[in-house]
Formats: C-alpha cells, structure tokens, sequence
C-alpha cells in the first residue's frame, strides 16, 4: 500500500475547527461484474473548512472514490466517516437523505434544470433537505437568499431575473450550480472537473468565487481533476495514487 503523504493546509482560516470534515480508515471497496476493480485506501481525511485538489487521470478510480466520498456506494470493509458519522451504518435512504443535508456537489457537466429559472435552480436541494432549507431561511426569504447567492458569484442581476439555466453561457451555468452547491450551508462541497470548459482567466476568476463563498458558510472543498495547473489554488493537493491502490480484472 502507498503511505498517504502528509501535508499541512498553506492556510488556515481563523477560528476554523480543528474537526475532520471526512476521514477513511482502512477502506475497501470492490466492483464486481465484466470487468472487476478493487479499490483500497488506508487513511484519507478532509479537514473543515479545507481546500483540497485530487488529482487522478482518467481510469485511477476519481468515480469510485467519489461514489464513496458521497455514500452513494458503501466499502466492503473499513470506515468512511463525513461529519461524524459512520456512513457504513446508515440505510440506503438515510445515506441519500445525509447526502443532501451535508454534500453539496458540482458537476462536470452542471446538470441544471434548462427550462428553470436560475432561482429554481439554486433553491432545488432545499426541496429534499429540511437542514438545508432552515440553513437558509436564517438568511431570509429563500428567493433573496439565492439571489444574492447568485450575485456574489458574479451573476448579472438582469441574467438572474430573466434567463432559463438553457440560455446561459458555460461560465454562468458554472456558478449557478455553484450556487446550488453553496446554497444552505452544507459541510462540503465536491466539485467534480468543473472547471474543464473554461479557459485560464475564467477558470481561476470562478476559483476565486468558489472558495470566497464556501469561506462564508465554512464548508471543506474538494474538487477532483486531472488538471495539475490548479494546483496553486488549494490548501493542499493529493494525488489518488498516494493515498489509493487500484487493481483491474482481480478481486480479492
């Protein structure tokens, strides 16, 4: 097994709690089928309020560690604990609604609404998560809160008022489900190669957005890619196959 290599965060933000976010322990998970893949990881952990890269070409396992990172898969053996609890432990309906209380996920390919307002949009999670609705009612009014959410992420207030998610641009579907993520204060956020259509500029401005907002309701960020030209953005950069061993076609 590969040591996982240590590393501090560059930053910590003050009065931040000394609390892991996630942490594995002694992870296994295998795929059976066709085209078996086993999965292992001896120790990963995600600190609160952390800014983390994971880095992994195409076929290393990013899905798989994701699909566990989530709770959308359970290890065959080991402990993945997400904000203290022992997601093994939980039902298949108890790991979906936890999901939604404490995840909030960016996708590569945005998955929004197209027909939807941009406030529907954002304001879509909080339909499955009592958590995260009274998370943002503390902000006022649900429609306010997601405006403004939208705002910050550089959104024009005429594009807010008018536009369906279909006729936005790449970059400003990018921050709509940004928002979406952001929106009532989940624990973390996982962005899965989100910024892969956008060009240098774009991609570091909306970084910047990212983090400044995640900053505001203390969530870890962890975004995975095969690009290592972001590295200079995170706290801390890791490498899957530090902390994960990969087997193809063997199940043990």
């Amino acid at each position: 097994m590969n040591e996982l290599v240590v590393a501090s965060a560059t930053t910590q933000r003050e009065g931040a709690r000394p609390l892991d976010a996630v942490s594995f322990a002694d992870v296994k998970y295998s795929w059976p089928g066709p085209s078996p893949f086993t999965l292992t990881i001896e120790t990963f952990e995600l600190r609160r309020g952390e800014k983390l890269l994971l880095l992994g070409p195409s076929g290393s396992g990013k899905s798989t560690f994701l699909s566990l990172l989530a709770g959308i898969v359970v290890p065959d053996q080991g402990r993945i604990d997400i904000a203290g609890t022992d997601m093994a432990k939980l039902s298949g309906a108890a790991r979906d609604r936890f999901r939604v209380d404490h995840f909030g996920i960016i996708f590569q390919m945005f998955n929004l609404l197209p027909y939807a307002s941009l406030i529907d949009n954002v304001l879509l999670p909080l339909r499955f998560s009592k958590t995260r609705r009274d998370n943002a009612l503390r902000e006022g009014s649900l429609d306010i809160v997601a405006k403004r959410m939208l705002l910050a992420l550089g959104l024009d207030e005429t594009v807010i008022a008018t536009s369906k998610a279909s006729s936005l641009s790449v970059g400003q579907q990018q921050r709509v489900a940004a928002a979406r993520a952001l929106i009532g204060a989940p624990e973390i956020i996982v962005a899965d190669e989100p910024t892969s259509a956008l060009d240098r500029n774009t991609e570091g401005a909306f970084l910047k957005l990212l983090f400044t907002q995640s900053e505001e309701v203390d969530a870890s960020v962890i975004m995975v890619s095969h690009d290592e030209s972001l590295e200079e953005h995170f706290d801390r950069v890791v490498r899957l196959t530090d902390i994960a061993v990969s087997q193809r076609g063997v199940l043990s």
